[in-house]
């Protein structure tokens, strides 16, 4: 009996042990990561509004990201009308991935001596995302609005500082 009660629990310890190992699975899974090329951004060719001719009504001078020039208000573009271009820059990265463009929300100043026009609502081509070709490259160009004030002093007006256009993957 001592021996039939032994093989019992024995038995049961048996069975226990294949049911918990039955009751748990195992399975393996790789870890893998693809490092891409940086995005870049190097501006080309810097905005320039060419020449404006103002009378004592001022207005505005909107430039298209394809360098085309309108008027408001009493300005007019003569027909010398110097360089006249959009901002141009080539951004870089990783093969046709699509990325979004950050203009400036501010407006920037330019200035002459002590005299000042502001350059504010940014456009680009493209907008308001772009995508880089297979090669991993595109042209962005951006233009914006010249505002001109009444009887605006002669001179060369320049941003001291600039104004940055931002590219990040989306």
């Amino acid at each position: 009996m001592k021996n039939f009660k032994l093989f019992v629990a024995v038995l049961f310890v048996l069975i226990g042990t294949k049911m918990t190992a039955n009751a748990q699975a195992t399975a393996t899974s790789t870890a893998t990561a693809r490092i891409v090329t940086p995005i870049s951004i190097v501006k080309n060719v810097n905005l320039d509004f060419g020449n404006v001719a103002v009378t004592s009504v001022g207005g505005t001078v909107i430039m298209s990201p394809a360098g085309i020039r309108s008027v408001t208000g009493g300005l007019t573009l003569p027909v010398i009308t110097g360089t006249v271009t959009a901002a141009s820059f080539a951004v870089a990265g990783e093969g046709s991935y699509t990325y979004a463009i950050t203009l400036p929300a501010a407006a920037t100043t330019i200035t002459s001596g002590v005299n000042t026009m502001t350059v504010n609502t940014f456009t680009s081509s493209p907008t308001p995302t772009g995508t880089l070709s297979a090669g991993g490259a595109q042209t962005l160009t951006v233009g914006a609005t010249l505002n001109v004030n009444a009887s605006q002093a002669p001179g060369t007006y320049i941003s001291g500082s600039g104004f940055d256009v931002t590219v990040n993957y989306n």
